[in-house]
């Protein structure tokens, strides 16, 4: 084995030549047939979540032996590091021990070597996962010796949790509305925890380094080697803070990327055209339940809308607007789909769960256009009710134009909507602002802050 150089604390390779004791193939029986294997993974997935590990830990004490186990997920934004085993050795193993390890694992490749595990270099069997659309998971698991283990059950370890954590991502982006709103809650207290503590110690660290550096010292080794662990421990803080958020939040362009990788197979088949339109800022993050929740919503749209007789054409698209992210589905269809039709997939009650808004807007005819709004942080408390809540955001458009003074003629223009369709929407808004003129409605419209300035305005 040689040193690899990931992480400066490990040292092993993948998995390949076959190499093994005796001891190893006798460990193996409980695992020689499939439907035993089957039987064992099925007892891991019926585990609730937080049992998973633990119970993984104990089906593998045969085939694996170890002392520990801990993982580094990116599919579960609430707990993504975890272990399992003794106090004094899983309650030590640090996330960026976990990280300097993932580096030198390849997805798909068990490795098995030394690392650098609770505070000291360990013997250890590793294996990482990457289901798609998600940022990947890695298994750890501690060894008792340096022994060697064979292919075979490296082999079925790896299929095991190839099959866990694409289990796992399943379950986090078809999560419960409750389960993606603790999520999201617990992601963010996490991120504004390790944002305190790195700035507490990056403060401690540096003013360390000051009388470190100072020509009054004559120890010019001590000082140097102080010196550079003060800077080492300072560039940790860091990385521990940039893995935090890798593991809550994804650039828009990647969330996206992973939406339009999903909705091609489902058009793959059909004469439908799917059109794709990405965020502009796509290098902007997005929290993951976020990212979760908006493609789930299009993915249930597309499928609810495929559904329909005489559609040829299907348009989505990202937009980053205010302080959140809408996404938009539209279709040429016959213009009658409802958002009772969306119920079956749970989309209204996943996107209320992060204080998000669905709103489906169908003319007959004309087509039908499916509008999800999330916000990017925790909404603000306000004084009172808003009196535009209950608009559509077709409705706000129209309602914005209004206020900017237009007849329907220009708004029909500025929308690329035809001039009865503006009066359908301002028959509306009159009625559920309780108005009985476009001027009230104007007037209500300034007091809640429109018109819109002409950057943030896009019409949907």
């Amino acid at each position: 084995m040689a040193d690899n150089g990931a992480g400066g604390g490990v040292v092993g390779s993948a998995v390949g030549d076959g190499a093994a004791v005796d001891g190893a193939e006798q460990r193996q029986r409980g695992w020689e047939r499939p439907e035993d294997v089957l039987a064992q993974a099925v007892d891991i997935l019926r585990a609730p979540r937080p049992n998973i590990l633990p119970r993984f830990s104990r089906l593998l004490a045969d085939l694996v032996p170890h002392t520990a186990v801990a993982q580094l997920s990116g599919v579960c934004t609430h707990s993504p590091t975890n272990a399992f085993g003794p106090t004094g050795l899983a309650g030590r193993i640090a996330s960026l021990e976990l990280a300097h390890l993932a580096e030198a694992v390849t997805p798909g490749r068990p490795w098995q070597g030394e690392a650098v595990l609770a505070g000291r270099p360990r013997p250890a069997v590793a294996v990482a996962a990457a289901p798609a659309g998600s940022n990947g998971a890695l298994l750890v698991l501690v060894r008792p010796s340096a022994e060697l283990l064979p292919d075979r059950p490296l082999a079925v370890l790896q299929q095991l949790w190839e099959l866990v954590t694409t289990h796992s991502h399943h379950r986090a982006a078809d999560a419960a509305p409750v389960h993606a709103a603790a999520s999201r809650a617990s992601a963010g207290a996490r991120a504004r925890a390790i944002a305190e503590l790195s700035g507490a110690h990056a403060s401690a660290l540096s003013a360390i380094l000051a009388p470190l550096r100072s020509a009054a010292l004559d120890d010019a080794t001590a000082r140097r080697s102080a010196t550079e662990l003060a800077v080492g421990a300072l560039l940790d803080l860091r990385a521990g803070a940039e893995l935090d958020r890798t593991l809550s939040e994804e650039p828009a362009a990647t969330a996206f990327a992973r939406l339009a990788d999903e909705l091609r197979p489902l058009l793959r088949h059909s004469p439908v055209r799917l059109d794709l339109l990405p965020p502009a800022a796509g290098e902007r993050s997005v929290p993951a339940d976020t990212a979760h929740a908006a493609r789930a919503a299009v993915r249930a749209t597309v499928l609810t809308m495929m559904e329909q007789d005489g559609l040829t054409r299907l348009h989505v698209s990202w937009q980053f607007v205010a302080d959140g992210v809408r996404a938009v589905v539209r279709d040429d269809g016959p213009g009658l789909l409802t958002a009772d039709a969306l119920a079956a997939h749970r989309t209204s009650d996943r996107i209320t769960a992060l204080a998000g808004r669905l709103a489906v807007d169908a003319v007959p005819g004309w087509g039908t256009t499916v509008t999800v709004d999330l916000p990017l942080t925790e909404p603000a408390a306000t004084g009172g009710p808003d009196p535009l809540a209950g608009l559509q955001p077709r409705e706000l458009d129209v309602l914005d134009q209004l206020a900017r003074g237009r007849r329907n003629r220009e708004i029909a223009r500025a929308l690329l909507i035809s001039e009865s369709t503006v009066k359908f929407h301002v028959a509306n808004i009159l009625a559920k602002l309780g108005v009985s003129s476009r001027g009230e409605a104007a007037a209500l419209a300034h007091g809640a802050g429109m018109p819109a300035p002409a950057t943030l305005y896009a019409a949907s």
